[in-house]
């Protein structure tokens, strides 16, 4: 199973980018976790006539995928522009054929409460471009609690263990959809 993971934060030590970084660590059997690189794509307009190379890459990975996981950061209660900006080139594909029916895992690391804000108005994006979210397991880091190191990376176990079930659960769910 071929998984494409999208992270809202672009800086390097993101923690949102070190839950990526575990997940993909620790893929579960027969599937492949692949990160997408945001870092080029610019905003989307439909005045660009020709799309540049970062965002044919990235609707590639898009469509190549069988699932998705988005890490998102939580800006002003809401989702990182990032990741909503990826979410909206891939959805101008006809008849949103790279997205429709995929399902999806989000994760988020955040202050307080993680990114619950954010991960709930990411919900009803998926529910306009017909992406199938996990319900359970939730995964909401707090990133000021000592569940990263210094670069980002996640060393919480408890976290682990929640994304470990939440990516099991993914591919169980991608299956399921897929039939």
């Amino acid at each position: 199973m071929n998984i494409l993971a999208i992270c809202g934060s672009l800086r390097k030590k993101s923690t949102n980018m070190g839950l990526l970084r575990f997940a993909q660590a620790n893929a579960p059997e027969g599937s492949t976790i692949t990160i997408a690189d945001l870092s080029a794509i610019p905003f989307y307009n439909a005045d660009l006539t020709q799309k540049p190379a970062a965002v044919d890459a990235l609707l590639q990975q898009v469509g190549a995928a069988d699932a998705l996981i988005f890490s998102c950061p939580e800006y002003n209660y809401s989702i990182a522009p990032a990741l909503k900006n990826a979410l909206d080139w891939a959805s101008r594909a006809p008849e949103n054929a790279l997205l429709n029916g995929k399902a999806v895992a989000l994760m988020g690391a955040g202050g307080g409460m993680g990114t619950s804000r954010a991960q709930y108005h990411l919900r009803q994006v998926c529910v306009f471009l017909n992406l199938h979210p996990l319900n359970k397991p939730e995964v909401f880091a707090n990133a000021f609690a000592g569940s990263f190191d210094g670069d980002g990376n996640l060393i919480d176990e408890k976290v682990q263990a929640t994304i470990n079930t939440q990516l099991a659960a993914l591919v169980s769910w991608a299956a399921q959809l897929k039939k």
